[in-house]
Order: C-alpha cells, then structure tokens, then sequence
C-alpha cells in the first residue's frame, strides 16, 4: 500500500511541474542581420505577432541597436508556431 500511495504522490509531483511549465512564460526572442530589412522586420512583426507599427517598429530598432529584442511573451506552446513563421520569413529567432 505505502509504494503505491509514494507512487501516485510522485505522479502527481510530475502532472503539477508539467503543467508549470505549459503556463509558464517563455520570450520570443528576435536577433539582428545583415539581411533583412527594417521594412522587411516591421512587417513580419505586424503580420505574425499582430504588433502595431509603431510597436514593430520600436522593436525593429532595438535588435538593430542591441542585437537582439524580446518580441513576444507567452506560453512557449503559444510561442512555437510564431517562431515557425518568423523563421520561414527569414529572421533568426529562438524561445528562450
């Protein structure tokens, strides 16, 4: 009896970290270029992660400036496919 009760306790430790890190938030992180174009980033930016253009632009200007910029917050599963699409549009792009 005692295995099976320490058995479900550590399945449920699991189920509760596994869910932390689904609602946990991850950053979308956007690094600078010699490709692409400020134009090019802005609209990628208002396209995919629906930003306004001052907000894509602002943006735009802080990876050329510092390399790279924070873009979007989210859960990571939210996350994935606006990495896919940034990436497909050619910018370089990780979730950290």
């Amino acid at each position: 009896m005692l295995d099976i009760k320490n058995q479900t306790q550590e399945q449920e430790v699991l189920l509760e970290d596994l869910l932390a890190e689904l609602v946990a938030d991850a950053q979308l992180v956007v690094y600078n270029d010699d490709q692409n174009t400020f134009d090019w980033v802005i609209e990628c930016f208002m396209d995919i992660l629906e930003h306004s253009s001052v907000q894509a632009e602002q943006l735009a200007m802080m990876i050329h400036f510092k390399g790279k910029a924070t873009v979007k917050t989210a859960p990571k599963e939210i996350l994935k496919p606006m990495k896919t699409a940034l990436t497909d549009r050619g910018l370089s792009v990780v979730i950290e």
